[in-house]
C-alpha cells in the first residue's frame, strides 16, 4: 500500500486518534470519523497538541502541515476514497458488526476493513460483511504512537494475501507486527491473563499483601509494573472486562476465571488511577491493602505467577496461536515483559516450571493448574523452546 493511499479511522477516542497519528506520520492522508461531533473536536485539539509537542522536540518538521493531512468527519460517506479502514470503537461485537455493515456500503470493492479489537472474534465481525475476505484484525496497543507492537489477526475468511500486505504496511508504519490465530485474546491478552489472575489468587488466599506481590514482581522478577499497579493503571473497566470476555470465549476454562476482588472494585466505581482508587488509594497516596514488609513468600509468589505465565505461552505455541518468535516479540514489546516467556522457561528449566504446576494441581485439584502437553514433553526431553 503506497503513501498515497487514504486511511480511514472509525472512532476518535484515544486509540482511534493514536492510530490516525501513526498513519499520518507514515505519510498518509487520514479520515478520522466519529458520529459524536464533540468527541471529534476533542480529538482534533488533542492531536494538534500532540503534534506541536513533537515539533518542539524536533521529531517532526511542521505540526500544522501534518495536521493538514487529517480530515475530521462526522459522516461515513467521507470514507468513499479510502483504501483501508481501521475501526477503533467500543468492545461490543454487535456494535462493531453493525458499523462494518454500514461502512462496507460506502467504500470501494478493494477497500480493506480492519478491526482494532483486543479480544473479539474477527471471524464473527467478518461474517457481517458481504465481502468477508477483505476483513482482518489489526490490534494496536495503547498509546498507539509509542507502542511498537501490532497483532495481525486473519479471520478464517480472510484472503491469505491480505496477511502479507498488512505485515508490510505495519513495517512501513514503523511497527512490529506479529501474526495471531483468531482465538480469544489473540497473543498478548491471552498469555498475560495469569499475571493478573494468579496475583489476585495469591492475595485472596492471604499468602501475601498486594504491595508485597507488586514488589516481588518488579524488584525481583524485573517487571516494569506489579500486577496490581498495572491493573489500576489499565483500569478495571478495561482489564476486568477483557478477563471476563476471554473467560466466556474460552467456554469458561478455569485458567481464565475472573476474580470477585476485581469485580467488586468495578462495581464500586474504583477503576484505578482514572478514578483515584482501585487496589491502591491514589487520592491519599496510601496502600489500602497492606504493606510490603513481609517478603518471606517472595519465591512462592514469583514461582506461581511465572509458572502460570510460561504455561500459557507454551500452550499458545502448542495450539498454533503464534510462532515462537511472535510470542516472544508480543510479550516483550506489547506488555514490556523483561524477557520472552519461552526464553524464561529455557533458563528456568521446563522441568522446574512443570514441578510448580504439578504441585499446585496436587494441592488444589483444580484444572486451572493443568500443564500444557508441550511443556510436559519439553520437560521429559530436556528440550529448549528458543
Amino acid at each position: 500500500m503506497t503513501k498515497e493511499a487514504q486511511i480511514g479511522i472509525i472512532g476518535s477516542g484515544a486509540m482511534g486518534s493514536g492510530i490516525a497519528q501513526v498513519a499520518a506520520m507514515a505519510g498518509h492522508q487520514v479520515v478520522l470519523y466519529d458520529n459524536n461531533t464533540a468527541a471529534l473536536e476533542k480529538a482534533k485539539t488533542s492531536l494538534s497538541s500532540a503534534l506541536q509537542k513533537l515539533q518542539e522536540k524536533g521529531k517532526i518538521t511542521s505540526a500544522a502541515e501534518l495536521l493538514n493531512q487529517f480530515t475530521f468527519a462526522d459522516s461515513i460517506l467521507s470514507f468513499a476514497g479510502c483504501s483501508l479502514i481501521i475501526e477503533a470503537i467500543v468492545e461490543r461485537l454487535e456494535v462493531k458488526k453493525s458499523v462494518f455493515g454500514e461502512v462496507e456500503i460506502v467504500v470501494n470493492a478493494d477497500c480493506i476493513l480492519a478491526s482494532n479489537t483486543s479480544s473479539l472474534s474477527i471471524t464473527s465481525i467478518a461474517a457481517s460483511c458481504k465481502k468477508p475476505e477483505r476483513v482482518i484484525g489489526l490490534h494496536f496497543f495503547n498509546p498507539a504512537p509509542l507502542m511498537a507492537l501490532v497483532e495481525i489477526i486473519p479471520a478464517i475468511q480472510t484472503d491469505p494475501g491480505l496477511i502479507t500486505m498488512a505485515k508490510e504496511l505495519m513495517l512501513q508504519w514503523g511497527k512490529l507486527p506479529v501474526i495471531a490465530k483468531d482465538t480469544p485474546g489473540f497473543i498478548v491478552n491471552r498469555i498475560a491473563r495469569p499475571y493478573y489472575g494468579e496475583a489476585i489468587r495469591l492475595f485472596e488466599e492471604g499468602i501475601a499483601s498486594i504491595a508485597a506481590i507488586d514488589k516481588v514482581m518488579t524488584e525481583i522478577a524485573g517487571f516494569r509494573m506489579g500486577p496490581f499497579a498495572l491493573m489500576d493503571y489499565i483500569g478495571h473497566d478495561v482489564n476486568y472486562v477483557v478477563t471476563e470476555t476471554v473467560f466466556q470465549s474460552f467456554f469458561y476454562d478455569p485458567r481464565y476465571k475472573p476474580s470477585f476482588s476485581q469485580k467488586r472494585l468495578l462495581e464500586a466505581g474504583w477503576l484505578g488511577r482514572k478514578s483515584g482508587r482501585g487496589f491502591y488509594n491514589y487520592a491519599s497516596g496510601d496502600d489500602i491493602k497492606g504493606d510490603a514488609t513481609d517478603m518471606s513468600t517472595a519465591g512462592l509468589i514469583m514461582d506461581r505467577i511465572l509458572a502460570m505465565l510460561i504455561n500459557e505461552a507454551v500452550d499458545a505455541l502448542y495450539l498454533g496461536v503464534a510462532s515462537v518468535a511472535d510470542i516472544e516479540t508480543a510479550m516483550t514489546k506489547g506488555v514490556n515483559y523483561p524477557k520472552g516467556l519461552l526464553q524464561w522457561c529455557d533458563e528456568w528449566g521446563a522441568s522446574n516450571c512443570l514441578a510448580v504446576l504439578d504441585g499446585l494441581y496436587e494441592e488444589y485439584h483444580e484444572d486451572r493448574y493443568r500443564s500444557s502437553p508441550l511443556l510436559r514433553k519439553h520437560a521429559a526431553g530436556n528440550k529448549k523452546f528458543v
